[in-house]
């Protein structure tokens, strides 16, 4: 059979695993994803707009600024799949938990049954990791489950491999005096470089789970980044508010982003004047960041909440700025918070006594305990879990760490197997950690090269440009294009075709050895890069690509050019696409 055909069967079998299903008449660019030359991702001229930089996938219209995080769910798969079947019991601890855990047929198990200890360390490492690295698996198997999530939960571990990829971008995360000094007026330079090093941290990064929590919650209080007036505090803000209360308290995190400069600009409140009040803030605020629609606030309530932060603004120096005399005066009430708002020197405390009452709201517990499941857990919430997080949340003071703690001693956590899917940026940051990619002299240049291919695909880091941030659900990522961009990133890490992420050949690790059978080493590309074995049709495949028969001896001189493509190919394969 011909390399088109072999690439065609491995594509029937991804469709067979129910996830690209629009290819199958789409044999030209099949072919062509094993036969493309090497190449870099294109980066767009210089933008002058915020839809310029993160092409919106086909969820959300342009003006739509609803959550999208798990929007689009309900019709995700059928309810034999999903976590809300699994057992709705808590554990004492994480390992507890994981041995209870269950399996539902799908797409990485074939029948119902109890979770094995090898399955529940790959499903942990895929959820709480932006994609294991060999060291992850390694460290997760000597530690056990408990203590490998207790440390992943420290709030004080160091993550030096992280630092250092963060400290390649001297702008990235930089404070406005910084850029001001640095850079052209209104240079897009840092913004991009903090997503340039927010990538790093997501690649390199040994303290993981927190890096994905960053991520939950930079999607939750979004301000897009790049975007037009963040140009000298939009760095800033990713380190002062998301990453300083990722694993603190939610009504801390949540008061620092209405102080910073960055969210007041995104959403124009340094706009708002005593007559004149720009409601966008207050509007999202409620919406977005707090209760959400369904706690029952009115268009009035909404006007209040714009009043209560009116006067919050910036000064030219990028610094938050209140000004009294902006404020806007008279009795307020939202929901069932009310204040006389006589004054506008009182004006600034009053609104943190809001925000405080917004953090604390039951209404607000379920929108983030809903946020946390949905990245977690399944795209479809269970709400018996949403239930019991939101009630941690409450108990716990808005801490998130609690949260976290609840929600991987949850049965339908460990039930939960196969029930999320990577969005592009995990599948391409996931394919630099399997790859075991290093950090060298270059790896700067290389991760400017990542950034501007999930560019492509829609997803480059903090570069959603609406306030709802980047949908976490997987109907909002399907399409034949987004499955072949992915396809084509697979083989260019491989291969090492991006610049500053060259290398002559693949890791002696992912090699055939002397002596190997195809089928012997199929085996253990599948255990290190998916975590279990190709099945038999993902073999047969793969055998029909090399040419051989699985049960052949490898031949070495024809697999120095072939290996990648191999490589790639289960890479292309569905249980990558797990999260």
């Amino acid at each position: 059979m011909t390399r088109r055909a072999a690439v065609g069967a491995v594509a029937g079998v991804l469709a067979a695993g129910g996830t690209a299903v629009e290819l199958l008449s789409r044999p030209d660019s099949l072919a062509n994803r094993v036969a493309a030359a090497p190449g870099a991702p294109l980066r767009p001229s210089t933008p002058t707009s915020r839809a310029a930089v993160a092409q919106r996938p086909g969820l959300a219209a342009p003006d739509d600024d609803r959550d999208s995080s798990f929007v689009a769910g309900e019709k995700r798969r059928p309810k034999t799949t999903t976590a809300k079947s699994g057992v709705t019991r808590d554990y004492a601890g994480f390992a507890q938990a994981a041995k209870a855990g269950r399996t539902e047929p799908g797409l990485l198990v074939a029948k119902a049954g109890p979770l094995s200890t090898a399955q529940a360390q790959r499903h942990l490492l895929n959820r709480v990791t932006f994609g294991p690295r060999p060291a992850d698996v390694e460290s997760l198997r000597e530690l056990g489950v408990d203590r490998w999530l207790a440390a992943q939960l420290s709030p004080t571990a160091k993550d030096p491999s992280g630092d250092q990829a963060w400290r390649a971008f001297k702008l990235a995360g930089a404070d406005p005096g910084t850029i001001q000094r640095s850079i052209t007026k209104y240079s897009w330079d840092a913004m991009f470089q903090t997503g340039f090093g927010t990538l790093g941290r997501q690649v390199f990064g040994r303290r993981q789970l927190f890096e994905v929590v960053v991520d939950v919650f930079a999607n939750h209080l979004h301000v897009a980044t790049p975007s037009d007036r963040g140009w000298d505090v939009a760095p800033g803000y990713a380190t002062d508010v998301i990453r300083k209360h990722a694993f603190g308290r939610y009504a801390d995190m949540l008061k620092a982003a209405m102080r910073h400069p960055a969210m007041l600009r995104y959403l124009d409140n340094d706009a708002s004047t005593r007559e004149s009040v720009n409601e966008n803030l207050g509007r999202e605020l409620l919406e977005l960041h707090t209760v959400g629609v369904s706690s029952g606030y009115t268009e009035k309530d909404m006007r209040s909440s714009a009043y209560v932060l009116s006067g919050r603004g910036a000064n030219e120096q990028g610094r938050f700025e209140y000004k009294p005399e902006r404020h806007r005066t008279g009795r307020v009430k939202v929901l069932d918070w009310s204040a006389a708002n006589t004054s506008g020197k009182d004006g600034l405390r009053m609104g943190d006594r809001y925000l405080d009452y917004l953090a604390k709201h039951p209404a607000t517990a379920r929108t983030i305990a809903r946020k946390l499941v949905v990245r977690f857990v399944d795209d479809v919430p269970p709400p018996a879990l949403v239930a019991r997080l939101a009630d941690v949340y409450l108990r716990s003071d808005t801490a998130i760490l609690p949260v976290l703690t609840a929600l991987f001693r949850s049965g339908e956590f460990w039930n939960s197997l196969g029930c999320k899917t990577k969005r592009p940026l995990e599948d391409v940051v996931s394919t630099a950690r399997a790859l075991d990619l290093p950090f060298g002299p270059s790896t700067g240049k290389g991760l400017e090269a990542m950034y501007w291919q999930l560019n492509n695909l829609g997803h480059a880091p903090l570069a959603w440009p609406s306030p709802n941030g980047y949908p976490d659900v997987a109907p909002a990522w399907s399409s034949a294009g987004q499955m072949l961009e992915r396809w084509s990133s697979h083989r260019a890490l491989s291969h090492g075709w991006w610049e500053g992420l060259k290398r002559e050949k693949l890791p002696a690790e992912l090699r055939p050895r002397p002596g190997d059978t195809y089928r012997a080493w199929f085996d253990r590309l599948g255990e290190r890069l998916i975590g279990q074995r190709p099945n038999a049709r993902q073999r047969s495949a793969l055998a029909t690509f090399v040419g051989a028969k699985t049960s052949a001896r490898v031949d070495q001189g024809r697999m120095q050019w072939q290996a990648g493509h191999v490589v790639a190919l289960v890479l292309d394969s569905p249980q990558f696409l797990a999260r």
